[in-house]
């Protein structure tokens, strides 16, 4: 039922659509599956993964890759395949809570961001989603890369609590490849790095205007928020990779006319 990926560029991304996802992940959760987790697609996080073997493992082994980025949608109708429409992080996060929320009992948990922010969520999650337990949070010291006494704390303190889903707030590909390392110990059902969401769930970052959000543009007020920090993704990252999904759509028509 769940077949249903295309490849781009080496990656299989999903082509369900976000209520499918959502569904995908209740299956997952309600029959007892362990360690199951999605990670988002952009240009900018196929062009890293190039340079990181270990986020390009965690990205070609999960369990679900969600087309987050306009890029993907564009590169997807490029090579004649079937992604329409984004789905973002922020949309797996809302949707899944929605229902979940329609059930008591599911257990979730939130790793990252700060102590503050996490103290936001849960107050908010309690208003929003109340029927969801919110059996933890965790707020790491700020590293570049954990080592093994901090990744054994982090899920001896999850583990403790049984959740059904973990919610990692890192950047990316931090919180990717640290779930890609630490998988196999967690004693949870489903996994979502779902980073900056942690953020614009709270308000502490503002989430660009759901008109940008619709037409592909979500980016560009983010880029002008943050320019240091964000341009390196829309102007080198974006870029490289078109080039080489034009590249893969000459590959594919020079193989068409041949056969």
């Amino acid at each position: 039922m769940w077949d249903t990926d295309e490849i781009i560029l080496g990656y299989k991304i999903t082509t369900l659509s976000l209520q499918n996802c959502i569904q995908k992940i209740i299956d997952w959760i309600i029959s007892g599956e362990r360690q199951k987790y999605f990670v988002c697609a952009n240009p900018h996080s196929l062009e890293t993964a190039k340079k990181d073997v270990l986020f390009e493992r965690a990205l070609k082994e999960s369990d679900l890759v969600i087309p987050d980025g306009i890029g993907i949608v564009i590169a997807s109708i490029l090579l004649g395949g079937k992604i329409r429409h984004r789905i973002t992080g922020y949309d797996i996060f809302w949707n899944l809570s929605i229902e979940l929320n329609k059930s008591n009992g599911f257990r979730v948990f939130f790793l990252g961001s700060t102590d503050d922010n996490l103290k936001r969520i849960v107050e908010k999650m309690k208003i929003d989603f109340p029927n969801i337990k919110i059996v933890g949070t965790y707020s790491p010291l700020f590293k570049s890369v954990f080592s093994d006494e901090d990744n054994s704390v982090m899920v001896e303190v999850i583990n403790k609590t049984n959740p059904n889903i973990l919610w990692v707030g890192m950047t990316a590909p931090k919180q990717e490849t640290w779930i890609y390392r630490n998988k196999s110990f967690l004693n949870v059902n489903f996994i979502g790095p779902i980073g900056a969401v942690f953020d614009f769930y709270t308000g502490r970052i503002k989430r660009s205007h759901p008109i940008f959000q619709r037409v592909g543009l979500e980016w560009l007020p983010r880029l002008l928020r943050e320019p240091r920090r964000l341009w390196r993704r829309n102007f080198i990252s974006n870029p490289s990779f078109l080039l080489k999904v034009l590249q893969a759509k000459i590959n594919q028509r020079a193989k068409t006319s041949t056969s």
